[in-house]
C-alpha cells in the first residue's frame, strides 16, 4: 500500500528542537526513545498428555469425581496413590487470604499466615502504569508459592457500570482498554511464579444487588466491546490457566452452566486451555454445567459430597445422564494445569516469600503512584515541614485500618500504616502532631431486604456528628498551623454482596469538612475510597484535595510522601466522578439494578463514553490527575497517514516538563471514527503511557495502536471490522483533556 507522509526525518527534527529549547544547559541531551513494553504470558504445555491419559486410566470413577468438587473450602481432592496432590487456592485481590478452616470460614488461627496486603484494584488501576500491575502480579505469586497455593483468585476484572457498586473498589476500572492492559501483565507475572490466576468472575457481573440470580441482558456488540475485551485478552495474550464462572445468569442461563460463553466462546473462540472454577455456591445443576464448560465446583453451603459434581455426578454416571468420557476431558484438564503450575512431573517450584520488606516495598511502589491530586488553588501542596511548629489531623479515616472488612477477602498483615502513622513518622520530630476523630462510622439497625431494591448491608448510616467530637475537632482546626482532614469511606462501607444506596458521603462528614473549612480555609482534604462520591460542595469549598485508596501496608507511607512532596503525584482516575448519580448512564437509563432481570439500556455508553457523547459535564473527569510540575505534550505525530487492516500506527509525541519538580506524566490517546456507518461513542481510550520526565526537560515516547483497535464488532457478520475512513485522535491527560490532534486514514 502506498504510505504518504513519511515522518521519520520529522520526528528527529522535532525532537531537536523540543530538546534543545529546554532551559539548563545539561540538560539538552536526547535521552533515549521511551516506548511501552508488552507482557504475554505461556500456554498450558502439551507434552505431559500421554503420561496424563495414562492416569486417568489408573483413576476410579470415584477418585475422578473427587478432582471435580471442593473437598474443602479452598481445595479439591487428589489422589495420593498416584501422585496426584490436591489443587489449592487462595484469596485474594488484596493479597494472600489467612487461613480458614478445612470445613468452615473460620480463621484457623495460626500464628505463620501473615501476608502483605497490597493496594486495591482501583488504587493499581490510578497508577495508570502496566509495569505496577506486572509487579504486583510477581510479587503476589512469590507470597502464593510460600503459601503453598495454586490457584490465585485474582485478578477481579469486571467492568465497573454503575459507580455504587460494592466491589468498585476491587475492580480496576470503567474502560475496557485500561482494564486490559492491566489485566495481562498482573496474570504473566503471577503465573511466572508458577501460580495460576483465576480470572473473576466471567462475565457481566457488574452489580451486587441480586446478584445470585439477576439475568443480564447486554446486546451482543456492548458485550464484546466493553465486558470482554480483558477476559479475551487474559486467555489470549496472558495464556491464563483458571477463569471464575460468575454468580449472575446471562441470557437466562447460569454463567456457570453457559454454554455459549463458556464453551463457544471462552474455549471455541479464545482456545483457553485451562479449567473453569465456579465462584462459591454458584452452580446450580450437575449434567448441564459439565457439559456446558464448567470443570470445577466450589462452594461452601452444604457438605462436600451434596455438590452437584460430587455424589449427584456419581448418581449421573450410574444412570447414563452423563459419560465417564466427559468426565475425562474434565479430569484431563486439571490435571494439564498441574503439570503446567509443576505442582506434578517432577520439576522444582519456587519456594516463594511472604510478608518481607521487598514485598512491602513493592505495595508502597504501587500506592505511590495511584494518589490523585484533585485540586491544588494557590498550590497548597505539597506541605513543607520547615518552620512548621503543629499540624492538625482530623477524621476517623486517618487512623483506619482497612485490611480486613467488609463481607470480602481480606488478608491478615502484621503492617499497615495508616494516614497518621504516615505522617508521624515522615515529619521531624519538632512538627507537633495533634490529632481529633471528627465523625464516627455508626450504622443504624439493618432494615428488612426488598426485593428489587438495591441491598446495602449497612447502607444505614448514622449521619449525625458527636457534639464533643466536632467541637475537639474544631479546637484542633483553629489552633494548628496547617490541617489535613481525611474523610471517605471503608471497607465496610464498601463491600462485596451489597451495593451503595446513594454518592453520599457517609456518617456526616460533608457537615464535618465544611465546619471545619470555615475554622481553617487552608486545610487540605484527603478522600480515602474505592468507588465515586459526591464531593461537589467539598470541591466548591476546599483549596486543595488529594483521592487516595485502600492502599495496601505501606498505604499510609506513601500518602504522606505526596502531601509532603517526596513523591510527585501521578495517579489518574480509572473511573469517571459524576457531578449527580443520574448523570451517570446506568441510572440515567434507570437501568440498575433491576429486579430478576437487568437490561444494560445504555449500551456501549459506559463510563466517560456516555458523558463525552451526551455532552454531560463530570465533576471530574476519566483519566484525570493533576501534578506539583506542569506538563505539555508537544507533537504527537503519526509514522504515516495511510494505514491497511493489519497495520499498526506508530505514534511519536513529546512530553516537556516545564516546572520545577521531577514527575511523572500519562500520555492518554482517544480514537473516533469519522462518517463510521454505526453508531460509536464520541470517543474511546486507544493507548497510554506514563513517562518520567525531569524538571525542565523533554522527552519523546513512542505508542502503537494496532489498527484492528480501531474495529467495531459487527453483530450481522459476527465478527471485527475495521471501516475504511478516516479516524481522528486526541491527545492530553484526561478524556477531556485535549493537547494535540492528527488523523489517519484506513483504506
Amino acid at each position: 500500500m502506498k504510505r504518504l507522509v513519511p515522518a521519520m526525518a520529522a520526528f528527529a527534527a522535532i525532537a531537536f528542537f523540543v530538546i534543545s529549547c529546554t532551559s539548563e544547559p545539561s540538560q539538552t541531551q536526547e535521552t533515549p526513545m521511551e516506548t511501552q513494553k508488552s507482557y504475554s504470558g505461556k500456554p498450558i504445555p502439551e507434552q505431559f498428555d500421554a503420561q496424563i491419559d495414562s492416569l486417568i486410566g489408573q483413576m476410579t470413577l470415584e477418585e475422578k469425581v473427587g478432582m471435580l468438587h471442593g473437598t474443602s473450602m479452598f481445595s479439591t481432592d487428589g489422589v495420593p496413590r498416584l501422585g496426584i496432590p490436591e489443587l489449592k487456592m487462595a484469596d485474594g485481590p488484596l493479597g494472600i487470604r489467612e487461613e480458614i478452616s478445612r470445613d468452615s470460614w473460620a480463621p484457623l488461627g495460626a500464628d505463620d499466615d501473615f501476608a502483605t496486603y497490597y493496594p486495591a484494584g482501583a488504587g493499581l488501576s490510578a497508577a495508570w502504569n502496566p509495569d505496577l500491575a506486572y509487579l504486583f502480579g510477581q510479587s503476589v505469586g512469590e507470597e502464593a508459592r510460600a503459601r503453598g497455593k495454586d490457584v490465585l483468585l485474582s485478578p477481579a476484572i469486571n467492568i465497573i457500570r454503575t459507580p455504587l457498586g460494592g466491589r468498585t473498589y476491587e475492580y480496576f476500572t470503567e474502560d475496557p482498554f485500561l482494564n486490559k492492559k492491566l489485566t495481562v501483565p498482573f496474570i504473566v507475572g503471577l503465573q511466572e511464579n508458577d501460580v495460576a490466576a483465576c480470572v473473576k468472575h466471567y462475565a457481566a457481573n457488574n452489580q451486587e444487588t441480586n446478584r445470585d440470580f439477576v439475568d443480564v441482558q447486554i446486546d451482543e456488540r456492548t458485550l464484546r466491546e466493553i465486558y470482554l475485551p480483558a477476559f479475551k485478552a487474559a486467555v489470549t495474550d496472558a495464556k491464563a490457566y483458571s477463569m471464575m464462572g460468575a454468580y449472575n445468569k446471562f441470557r437466562g442461563e447460569f454463567l456457570c452452566e453457559n454454554g455459549y460463553m463458556l464453551n463457544d466462546i471462552l474455549r471455541g473462540e479464545w482456545g483457553f486451555q485451562g479449567i473453569v472454577i465456579s465462584d462459591w455456591a454458584a452452580v446450580h445443576s450437575t449434567v448441564k454445567s459439565l457439559e456446558n464448560g464448567l470443570d470445577l465446583e466450589m462452594g461452601t453451603p452444604k457438605p462436600f459430597d451434596e455438590f452437584y459434581l460430587a455424589d449427584p455426578l456419581l448418581e449421573a454416571l450410574r444412570s447414563g445422564a452423563v459419560s465417564e468420557a466427559e468426565i475425562d476431558v474434565h479430569v484431563k484438564r486439571i490435571l494439564r494445569v498441574l503439570f503446567a503450575l509443576k505442582a506434578m512431573g517432577g520439576e522444582a517450584r519456587p519456594e516463594g516469600s511472604i510478608h518481607t520488606e521487598e514485598h512491602f516495598g513493592d505495595a508502597y511502589a504501587i500506592a505511590s503512584e495511584s494518589v490523585v491530586l484533585l485540586k491544588n488553588e494557590g498550590a497548597l501542596l505539597p506541605l513543607t515541614a520547615d518552620g512548621m511548629g503543629s499540624i492538625g489531623v482530623i477524621g476517623a479515616n486517618a487512623t483506619k485500618k482497612n485490611a480486613l472488612g467488609g463481607f470480602g477477602a481480606g488478608v491478615k498483615t502484621k503492617r499497615e500504616v495508616t494516614p497518621l502513622e504516615g505522617l508521624q513518622n515522615r515529619l521531624p520530630e519538632y512538627v507537633e502532631v495533634r490529632y481529633a476523630e471528627g465523625y464516627l462510622e455508626r450504622y443504624a439497625p439493618k432494615k428488612e431486604s426488598v426485593f428489587g431494591e438495591v441491598t446495602q448491608e449497612r447502607a444505614l448510616t448514622i449521619d449525625e456528628l458527636d457534639p464533643d467530637l466536632l467541637e475537639e475537632a474544631l479546637a484542633v482546626a483553629a489552633q494548628t498551623e496547617q490541617v489535613i482532614l481525611f474523610a471517605g469511606s471503608n471497607r465496610d462501607y464498601e463491600t462485596e454482596a451489597s451495593d451503595r444506596v446513594d454518592l453520599k458521603l457517609p456518617f456526616g462528614q460533608v457537615e464535618l469538612i465544611e465546619q471545619v473549612l470555615e475554622v481553617n480555609p487552608n486545610t487540605i482534604v484527603v478522600i480515602i475510597a474505592g468507588a465515586p462520591f459526591d464531593i461537589g460542595s467539598i470541591k466548591e469549598k476546599a483549596k486543595a484535595i488529594v483521592w487516595s485508596w485502600y492502599n495496601g501496608s505501606e498505604g499510609g507511607t506513601a500518602l504522606a510522601d505526596v502531601l509532603l512532596g517526596q513523591v510527585n503525584p501521578s495517579g489518574k482516575l480509572p473511573w469517571t466522578m459524576p457531578k449527580d448519580l443520574m448523570d451517570s448512564p446506568a441510572h440515567a437509563t434507570n437501568s440498575f439494578p433491576g429486579d430478576t432481570t437487568v437490561t444494560y439500556s445504555e449500551g456501549l455508553l459506559v463510563g466517560y463514553r456516555w458523558f463525552d457523547t451526551k455532552n454531560i459535564e463530570p465533576l471530574y473527569p476519566f483519566g484525570y490527575g493533576l501534578s506539583y510540575t506542569s506538563f505539555e505534550i508537544g507533537e504527537a505525530t503519526p509514522e504515516w497517514e495511510i494505514y491497511a487492516p493489519s497495520d499498526t500506527i506508530r505514534i511519536r509525541a513529546t512530553v516537556a516538563n516545564t516546572g520545577t519538580r521531577d514527575g511523572k506524566e500519562v500520555v492518554q490517546v482517544y480514537a473516533t471514527a469519522r462518517d463510521s456507518r454505526v453508531t460509536r461513542p464520541a470517543q474511546e481510550l486507544k493507548a497510554f503511557q506514563k513517562v518520567l520526565v525531569p524538571a525542565g526537560q523533554t522527552k519523546t515516547i513512542e505508542m502503537a495502536i494496532p489498527v484492528s483497535e480501531l474495529a467495531f464488532y459487527n453483530e450481522e457478520s459476527r465478527s471485527w471490522e475495521v471501516e475504511p475512513t478516516w479516524y481522528d485522535f486526541t491527545v492530553g491527560n484526561s478524556s477531556r483533556d485535549v493537547q494535540v490532534r492528527f488523523s489517519v486514514r484506513v483504506e
